[in-house]
């Protein structure tokens, strides 16, 4: 028997992938390298990318249909390129982030993400290139914050690989799971599907040259919080908590997360959040409806510094609604204090590069 290309083309135009429900020869997927030796055949098939998951059954169902449509005697060897370079390897994903900043808290409900938003904005007013990754897979918050839910991010093509476009707002360049999924409905993925994404808007985003990447951790301690640490090495993190003894016995599990032997990221600072209550009508009265400094005792009993305590205020929340964060509004009082948080996390951040070794990513123990 005597092959020529028609027979294998006819051959592979009879197998369909999966990834556009069309022909391998419609969906221009053989390259233009097939080459034939007697009963010897050798081409190659273009993916996607690397990670595509029909590879090896579309690979399979090629040599089967060769095997088949013109003889189980053809010797068939499929090798494969990718039409996206795969990703980095984990230790040189973000080359051009300066500082990653964890933004965390123990328990949900203490204003974390709205701090977090706040000392993104505030840094950009600082002069630096911010990027804010909303990593609260379940419960993103950071579209509706800056006014921009109805955003799609696009892909663009760098360096030969297909990367998602980050939002840009108010100066930020702003990633969450949000864009991706319908925001009225309840996100039912498995700890493993969440772990995927957020390695994917990590290490598939286009961040390019920033100063410092706010990732916005969700409450307390989860699988979310190992990937982020086994993905990135995190610069330092921020502690978000109320003055009430609930919030403040939670806020230590994540200093203690942090600080354990295996994880060693600095903690750069707690911010007491809702500190106290000021009607505007009683301008020089104080509130203290969650307690009294109960964030300073918590930072000076763990001695790590009180970066900021922020009072509850109408305007805060109101700002945070309307997608126009607060620290906008350079005139207002609570942006000044926001400012002031900035300030304060650059001068840690910058103390701690200084005096310490880069984190290192915590392995993963198979």
């Amino acid at each position: 028997m005597t092959l020529y290309p028609k027979l294998i083309l006819d051959a592979l135009a009879t197998v369909t992938y999966p990834g556009t429900k069309k022909s391998l020869i419609e969906s221009e997927m053989v390259a233009e390298d097939l080459h034939i030796d007697g009963m010897k055949v050798e081409f190659t098939l273009i993916f996607p990318r690397e990670t595509d998951p029909f590879l090896k059954s579309t690979i399979k169902a090629a040599e089967a249909a060769i095997h088949y449509h013109v003889s189980k005697e053809v010797e068939v060897t499929i090798k494969q390129e990718y039409k996206s370079k795969p990703r980095p390897e984990v230790g040189k994903l973000l080359p051009q982030v300066k500082n990653v900043v964890a933004v965390s808290s123990g328990k949900g409900g203490v204003g974390k993400s709205t701090v977090a938003a706040n000392l993104a904005i505030s840094l950009v007013r600082l002069g630096f290139r911010v990027g804010l990754l909303d990593a609260d897979i379940f419960g993103p918050s950071m579209p509706k914050m800056f006014g921009v839910e109805d955003a799609r991010p696009c892909a663009t093509r760098v360096d030969g690989r297909d990367l998602i476009e980050p939002i840009e707002k108010y100066g930020v360049r702003l990633l969450s799971i949000g864009f991706f999924v319908n925001p009225e409905t309840a996100t039912l993925w498995r700890g493993g599907m969440a772990s995927n994404a957020l390695k994917q808007l990590i290490g598939d985003a286009n961040w390019g040259e920033l100063d410092y990447l706010i990732l916005d951790t969700p409450p307390g301690t989860s699988d979310i919080h190992l990937t982020l640490l086994q993905t990135l090495a995190i610069t330092g993190a921020v502690i978000v908590t109320t003055p009430q003894e609930v919030a403040l016995a939670d806020a230590r599990k994540g200093i203690d997360m942090y600080r354990n032997e295996k994880v060693n990221v600095p903690i750069l600072g707690l911010v007491e959040n809702m500190s106290w209550f000021t009607p505007a009508e009683l301008p020089d009265n104080r509130y203290y409806i969650f307690g009294k400094e109960g964030g300073k005792r918590l930072a000076e009993e763990h001695q790590i510094p009180l970066l900021a305590q922020i009072p509850v205020v109408q305007g805060i929340c109101e700002h945070a609604d309307g997608g126009k964060p607060v620290s906008l509004d350079a005139a207002a009082q609570e942006a000044q204090m926001y400012l002031s948080l900035a300030q304060s996390v650059v001068t840690m951040v910058n103390r701690r590069n200084k005096m310490m070794n880069p984190t290192k990513i915590v392995e993963v123990k198979h």
